[in-house]
């Protein structure tokens, strides 16, 4: 099939949306016009059409493209949108340009039939914009590349020590103080540089809106992430009485400029309960995902230990120590989401003193919380530092940029296993999927955000979306590879500023003491 000024589009009811995105992309790429087809018959006459139909799962679909056209159906309108992100794979990669190179250009379509789901429904990317905050027009970016690779997921890390990112109206002292640091460390957390000038910003409440309405055009959801009750230095810098008033001098304290995990940690207090209740109220009318995310990762108890406060609500409540507490601290939000027909998701830790009931779990530190969350009947999302943190290095050479963590290569993450062989098969339904990590110490715009994220995200996607994949050591990575020279041209029509297969380009290169990994230094986080 041939696309030509004479075919049209045709989006069935429900389908309007993925036609509109589809016309959009095509004609920026083609010039062609994709002229709205009234009928069906009329659109696959040298054309495309779009319909639901049942019996397709969810994100199922169906691509047919022959002589007559292409007709691409799904069991809902996300089951078209892959469709459609098929489409455009088998017209090459310029259609994945943002202008047309000649409109003489011949857009031909193979004859071929193609049936296609997911394996999970959790397919994600999280970026952490709070550690180097990334303006609203490079998530909408980010969204794109997510949809190109049919990942679903958008896990919005928006609050940490080093900035608040997300306009509370109820508290404007977030943004106000907690979202601009005076200064940020360059490299690792044990460089002795740092950038002397102010780093921040955040996103208005509109802003948001636009993001997440942005990402349901893509039928991906934006989980948002709200970190309690450590990584909170920059709430308690905007709000010293957040913090353990009876152990430090709270009001002293300034958005961190440092890396790695603050000793600042939330007091656990019926004021910092209130308080994040009034954040996540308003979090609740931004994001209407299932999941909200609160962090509980690596919190530090030391001032909980020294505080009367603290000391004086582990009595009170029969907690016998300070996991405990941060336990009862989880527990508290997780009923609080409960109640408003939400679910409370956070890092593995929140394991520790007793699984919020209800709650599900991002299984960070490796597959051991994933396995003991899955065994207890708990929803998990696998993302392994160790396999799919995409700020760890790629190679071992020093000409990387700033390398930190693990080395981990394009074949490493291609063949990650999100399902722990140790689960039974009951047990592995509570895996609901898998992410992908990108955390940005070490990334101070997106190009480093680009290097590090690509092209291993591409090896992740297709990881997280194939069924039926071989075993890990089984899996044909030379034969990905080939697929890959391919996509590494739609990368380049994107304008993504990916790791080339032969290693970082003269102006990737970051050489120098900060390039060097730091042997027995553990990752950033």
């Amino acid at each position: 099939m041939r696309l030509t000024v004479h075919s049209q589009l045709y989006a069935g009811t429900a389908t309007e949306g993925v036609g509109h995105w589809l016309r959009t992309v095509l004609r920026q790429a083609t010039g062609l016009p994709l002229r709205e087809g009234r009928e069906l018959d009329d659109a696959v006459d040298d054309g495309i059409g779009l319909q639901l139909v049942p019996g397709l799962g969810p994100e199922e679909y169906r691509l047919v493209s022959d002589a007559t056209g292409v007709l691409i159906e799904g069991g809902s309108p996300a089951g078209v949108l892959w469709g459609a992100q098929t489409l455009r794979q088998l017209l090459g990669p310029d259609a994945y340009r943002r202008a047309p190179i000649g409109r003489d250009r011949t857009w031909a379509v193979p004859h071929v039939t193609i049936e296609d789901s997911p394996r999970f429904r959790w397919r994600g990317l999280m970026l952490d914009v709070a550690r180097h905050f990334m303006p609203k027009d490079g998530v909408l970016r980010y969204l794109d590349l997510m949809a190109a690779h049919k990942l679903n997921v958008f896990h919005f890390h928006l609050t940490d020590d080093q900035g608040w990112r997300v306009e509370i109206k109820k508290y404007p002292r977030l943004t106000e103080a907690g979202s601009w640091r005076a200064r940020t460390k360059f490299g690792h957390r044990a460089s002795p540089l740092w950038e002397e000038k102010p780093h921040g910003g955040f996103y208005t409440q509109d802003d948001i809106r636009e993001i997440v309405a942005y990402a349901a055009e893509r039928h991906i959801t934006v989980v948002p992430e709200i970190d309690v009750p450590g990584h909170s230095q920059a709430a308690i810098a905007a709000y010293p009485e957040l913090g353990n008033t009876d152990v430090i001098d709270t009001t002293a304290l300034s958005v961190w400029d440092d890396w790695g995990i603050s000793p600042n940690v939330l007091a656990p207090t019926d004021n910092t309960l209130r308080f994040y209740e009034g954040v996540f109220e308003e979090l609740l009318d931004l994001f209407p995902s299932e999941f909200v995310h609160v962090g509980g990762d690596e919190c530090r108890k030391d001032q909980w230990k020294q505080s009367p406060t603290a000391q004086a609500r582990i009595k009170e409540l029969g907690l016998a120590d300070e996991d405990e507490l941060q336990s009862w601290f989880i527990t508290h939000f997780d009923g609080w989401l409960t109640a408003r027909g939400r679910r409370l998701i956070g890092w593995d830790e929140i394991l520790e003193g007793g699984l919020a009931p209800g709650a599900a779990v991002s299984s960070w530190r490796g597959y051991q919380g994933g396995i003991a969350a899955a065994r207890a009947g708990h929803d998990v999302v696998m993302c392994p530092e160790q396999q799919v943190y995409l700020d760890h290095r790629q190679a071992a050479g020093e000409d990387e940029p700033v390398p930190i963590g693990y080395v981990r290569t394009l074949e490493d993450v291609y063949r990650f296993e999100p399902v722990p062989p140790q689960l039974t098969e009951e047990q592995a339904g509570h895996v609901i999927g898998t992410q992908a990590n990108v955390w940005t110490e070490v990334m101070e715009d997106h190009a480093r955000v680009d290097y590090q994220t690509f092209p291993r995200l591409a090896a992740f996607a297709e990881v997280a979306w194939s069924t039926g994949l071989p075993a890990p050591a089984e899996r044909d990575f030379a034969d990905f590879e080939r697929r890959m020279g391919v996509h590494y041209r739609r990368l380049d029509a994107l304008g993504v500023g990916y790791r080339p297969p032969t290693g970082p380009l003269p102006w990737q290169r970051r050489p120098g003491v900060l390039g060097r990994p730091i042997e027995g230094a553990p990752p950033n986080r």
